[in-house]
């Protein structure tokens, strides 16, 4: 029932009777509460109440440690990305690498883990001037990308990896560029110094265990010193025009030697035809004449006779004249002038073409039937007698 209420005989919640009295002391309240729960032996009461006070905190106090212990072992767990890989240490001092995903570890300060990318490709610039094995001097710009391949290693075996790899680069590109002619470096020999900086550079930085992977080395800029550039230039333009001058020949070459072999095939091939038919021509006269000689030794006379009217026919029907036997003649004649005519045209053409026959030819075949000609007109000449 209500402190207020007939019958409570005007007790207050805090002991006082009386309902008239003033309002309750809370200094007073507030030491009985301290008192009770820090144990003080306050009289009667006040000892009952420290008792049940410090069994709330003994019971507690397991509840309270255990908390921190879980959240102790909690605070092992982390997460390690795809493009990491989680390095673990214990006091400091190399346990074990992890893969991707939630791991555990022991809470700190027993063990701790760095995490470090593998995966990223970084990149360094490297620009110097250098001296060339012919003792040039040339301007190399070179860049060069690399990614973590050991984490344990990249921490813990070197004390500044990338520091490493920018003085291996020094060194490395350095050697190359010694052991190359300077016309090498700026001209075809770019990708072969890229590729052999890489290949030095990758087994200098194996030799220190710094767990970095060179994945490519590009030669950005090869150029003589400032003051010598012109001159450079002038010889580089000068072989750019010699190379272009090698091809315009190369190409005419290529243009003109097939066609001098095809003349010269064509030719060799009339000058076999030509052969063929001399020699066929020759033979055939030959074996013309040796029939004509038996023919002859038969009967002479008459083969005289026959050999004295063909030569008269050949040589009357290619000339103009008109021969008229005046003893037998009649006192009307009829001339054919247009037959004449006609036939000098068409000798006139003949003796054309005979002409550009024997410039096609050569002038083999006119000596070859020249020969018997002159048998012929002998033999004419021995029968008129």
């Amino acid at each position: 029932m209500a402190w207020n209420e007939p019958g409570n005989n005007g007790q207050d919640p805090w002991g006082r009777r009386g309902a008239n009295q003033g309002p309750p002391d809370l200094d007073e309240m507030l030491k009985k509460l301290r008192e009770r729960f820090a144990g003080g032996n306050s009289g009667g009461g006040g000892s009952s109440g420290g008792g049940g006070g410090g069994k709330l905190l003994k019971g507690l106090l397991p509840l309270v440690i255990a908390g921190a212990v879980a959240l102790w072992l909690l605070s092992g767990f982390y997460v390690v990305d795809e493009q990491q890989r989680g390095v673990v240490l214990q006091f400091g001092e190399y346990v074990t690498t992890t893969e991707p995903g939630l791991r555990w570890h022991m809470p700190s300060p027993i063990q701790t883990v760095e995490r470090v990318n593998v995966t990223a490709v970084n990149a360094l610039t490297e620009r110097a001037s250098m001296l060339t094995k012919d003792e040039n001097i040339v301007d190399v710009s070179l860049q060069v990308q690399y990614r973590v391949r050991s984490a344990e290693e990249y921490l813990f075996n070197v004390r500044d990896p990338v520091r490493t790899l920018k003085e291996a680069t020094k060194s490395a590109i350095r050697e190359v560029v010694g052991k190359s002619d300077m016309d090498f470096i700026l001209t075809a020999g770019r990708e072969a110094v890229a590729a052999q900086t890489k290949e030095l550079l990758q087994n200098t930085i194996d030799s220190y265990d710094a767990g970095l992977l060179v994945t490519e080395v590009n030669l950005e800029e090869a150029t003589a010193p400032q003051p010598v550039q012109g001159a450079f230039a002038d010889a580089i333009k000068a072989r750019e025009d010699q190379e272009r001058l090698i091809n315009e020949a190369q190409a005419y070459a290529n243009d003109i030697l097939p066609r001098a072999r095809g003349a010269a095939a064509r030719d060799i091939e009339r000058a076999q035809g030509y052969r063929e038919s001399v020699v066929a021509e020759a033979r055939g006269e030959t074996a013309r004449f040796k029939a004509l000689l038996a023919e002859y030794k038969q009967a002479p006379q008459v083969t005289r006779d026959r050999l004295y009217l063909d030569a008269m026919n050949d040589v009357l029907s290619s000339t103009s004249k008109i021969m008229i036997d005046s003893d037998n003649g009649n006192s009307l004649m009829y001339l054919p002038l247009d037959q004449m005519i006609q036939s000098m045209g068409a000798i006139e053409g003949r003796r054309q073409s005979e002409r550009n026959s024997s410039a096609d030819s050569g002038s083999s075949s006119g000596s070859s039937s020249t020969p018997y000609r002159s048998a012929y007109e002998d033999s004419r000449t021995r029968g008129r007698r």
